[in-house]
């Protein structure tokens, strides 16, 4: 102690004693009272020293942290009041008391030195400012760090022993559980394994989670979670569907009776959380398959896994393609912009009742607010690809096809003949062992070791060939027979009528476009270029003349307007559309003819109206013949209905306009005559001109 009394000084004496008090779990606050004691205890050593009790301060905040954790409050307050200059001496039972980690450790040597602030242990008194107990010191703090890095380093080599037998229990996801001798089995609710199953099916059948989810919440099944945590903990619960619950079952392998451990790896960060990231298949830790039952195979596991990964390249900065959606663009997701090489997305339009696709390139032109790159007229596009696709599948086609499989078939044929020889001199070796190994004399058994150990690697290298030679075989089956070779041809005549059949949905036509194109590259100008790349490196160039403006499709033809012109000279609107109409012409949307349209089309082709075409024969009107013969207009209608006056009406409403009577004209005798003999009739339309065009 001499020493310790030696190195406080009176103006160490002057400012405050801190005592830090710290236990890492609440357990241990709870069951380890006696260290928690002993840390008490050392105020009596800062008394000794000379400091009053009053002034002793304890900062026990941190009870129930761990000394790793780099945002402990009562760690910070003591860090702060040293800085400040406040502490005349730090008090911790051992040093992994302050810290379990150099940062915090030597931040606090640091600030010490240049406070003037002494720390102390069960093992003395040290001035972080002299160099020897400053080294002391450091030794301690990194003895500490590796203590705990040695306490973690036993406690996850147990867990990773165990996980590498698959013995490690590990919380399983809903519809699996623990027997009671702690094996895994399916859950014997047959509802919770119906609703995985039908999961399943039907994201192979669409193809898409977003789609599963949708089946689901359309037909209102709920699907199952067990709780986890609260006064409930471990009831079963049912609620609707979400998209993330999908997307965990299906990247969830112990579904596939799979084993799998390290599928995460966590890294602290500087605030003092901790970053959790999902490693890919080939970084688990462990990963035994077949471990236990499932409700899929792991083939299927990967399939689905593959596909979803497929329709994550429909997001993102590398938006390549999705799953086959309802809308009739047959090649959305395959589009690629032959300008500038980004993928092209779909917009639709409505035209003529029904919905058209748009090839539109604009991700640049909404990342820079610029112009989009192009837009092309999809309806043709698909047209000519579609055609593409029924001429390629041909009996030729489809004989090349096979004719290819049977060179590929070969190739696998010899691949399989050289593992069958492998396996065959593995065979052979492991049978020289074992003679070996028997020939050996049973009480030598330095020898007999040897020898076992030696037929025991080459029963393994005999294992891993078979079994290599089993996965390949799976994975390229033999040639097919001659039925099968008669389906394979007999798809030339079934795939046309499948494709072209009016009843197979737009998503069934993408996932058939899908097996066979890879992708397809649009440049427009004067004509559209497509480029094909089709499945297995094959291409196809196309051109086609780009497909004409909506106003030029709804534009009524040239032959229909000269009959309207032609008509307008001797027919009113009604007795035009008429004719057209009882001749099956139809106008350029496809509709009957009215007379409003025959009106619209007359003011857009600048054709004259029948009014204007009579009055440049010198037609009349009603007051101007009435003043030419100086009679009333009432005595023209008279004359004209008695055939005295010829009138030609010019509009539907039986208004005419007049022919100048040639020679001698009507007397007002006569006009007297017949009003006092019969009222006015009203002048009919003359449909005696509606003969047929």
């Amino acid at each position: 102690m001499s020493d310790a009394y030696r190195k406080v000084s009176a103006s160490h004496l002057s400012r405050d004693a801190y005592l830090y008090v710290r236990q890492s779990t609440v357990r241990q606050v709870v069951e380890n009272t006696e260290s928690t004691r002993r840390q008490y205890a050392l105020r009596e050593r800062a008394v000794a020293l000379g400091w009053p009790t009053e002034r002793v301060v304890v900062i026990d905040t941190d009870l129930g942290q761990s000394g790793a954790d780099q945002d402990r409050e009562g760690f910070q307050h003591l860090v702060a009041e040293v800085g400040m200059g406040r502490a005349g001496i730090v008090l911790g039972l051992e040093v992994s008391r302050l810290a379990r980690n150099s940062t915090d450790w030597h931040r606090l040597l640091e600030i010490c030195a240049l406070s003037d602030t002494l720390i102390l242990d069960e093992d003395g008194v040290y001035n972080p400012g002299d160099f020897n107990d400053r080294l002391l010191l450091g030794l301690k703090g990194t003895m500490s760090e590796a203590e705990l890095h040695m306490l973690h380093a036993r406690l996850r080599g147990g867990l990773l022993n165990q996980a590498r037998r698959g013995a490690l229990k590990l919380p399983l996801p809903v519809g699996l559980l623990y027997d009671p001798l702690d094996r895994v089995v399916l859950d014997p609710d047959a509802q919770v394994q119906q609703s995985l199953r039908m999961l399943f099916d039907t994201f192979e059948l669409t193809g898409s989670a977003t789609a599963t989810v949708r089946h689901f919440r359309e037909r209102r099944l709920h699907f199952p979670r067990r709780l986890r945590t609260g006064s409930r903990k471990g009831e079963l619960h049912w609620q609707p569907l979400e998209h993330s619950r999908v997307l965990q079952v299906l990247h969830n392998p112990r579904y596939a009776g799979a084993y799998a451990f390290g599928r995460t790896r966590q890294r602290r960060l500087p605030g003092g959380g901790v970053e959790s990231r999902r490693l890919p298949l080939e970084e688990w830790t462990v990963l035994l398959r077949n471990a236990h039952p499932g409700y899929i195979g792991w083939e299927r596991f990967e399939a689905n896994r593959r596909r979803l990964r497929s329709n994550a390249l429909a997001h993102g900065a590398d938006r390549r393609r999705g799953p086959p959606r309802e809308g009739p663009a047959l090649l959305q997701g395959l589009v690629v912009c032959g300008v500038c090489g980004q993928s092209m997305t779909v917009r639709y339009h409505s035209r003529r009742g029904r919905r058209v696709p748009d090839y539109v390139c604009q991700r640049e032109g909404i990342r820079t607010a610029s112009a989009k790159c192009q837009s092309i007229p999809g309806a043709g596009i698909d047209r000519a690809v579609g055609a593409l696709l029924v001429e390629l599948m041909t009996p030729v086609t489809l004989s090349v096809a096979l004719k290819v499989q049977d060179e590929l078939a070969a190739r696998a044929e010899q691949v399989d003949a050289w593992r069958a020889q492998a396996v065959q001199r593995a065979r052979h070796e492991a049978e020289l062992a074992r003679r070996r190994f028997m020939q050996t004399h049973p009480d030598n058994r330095l020898v007999a070791d040897v020898l076992e150990a030696e037929w025991n690697a080459r029963l393994r290298a005999l294992d891993d060939a078979r079994r290599e030679l089993e996965q390949q075989r799976a994975q390229h089956p033999g040639q097919p027979d001659d039925a099968q070779r008669q389906r394979i041809l007999a798809l030339s005549t079934d795939f046309p009528r499948l494709w072209n059949d009016p009843a197979t949905p737009a998503r069934e036509r993408k996932r058939m476009a899908r097996l066979l194109i890879e992708d397809v590259t649009l440049t427009r100008g004067s004509d559209i270029a497509l480029g094909i790349r089709l499945r297995g490196g094959a291409t196809r160039q196309l051109q086609m003349a780009p497909e004409p403006p909506a106003w030029q499709l709804y534009r009524t033809s040239e032959h229909i307007m000269a009959e309207i012109d032609r008509l307008t000279d001797n027919h009113t609107d009604t007795q035009i559309a008429a004719i057209l109409n009882d001749l099956g012409l139809r106008t350029g949307r496809g509709v009957a003819f009215r007379p409003q349209r025959i009106q619209a089309l007359r003011r857009a082709y600048g054709l004259k109206t029948r009014y204007q075409r009579l009055r440049a024969q010198g037609l009349l009107s009603l007051t101007e013949i009435a003043a030419r013969l100086k009679v009333s207009t009432r005595t023209v209608k008279i004359w004209r209905s008695h055939g005295l006056l010829r009138a030609h009406p010019y509009n539907d409403r039986n208004q005419c306009l007049y022919e100048p009577p040639i020679g001698h004209p009507p007397s007002k005798q006569q006009g007297r005559k017949l009003t006092t003999r019969q009222p006015i009739p009203p002048t009919p339309v003359s449909t005696s001109q509606q003969g047929a065009v």
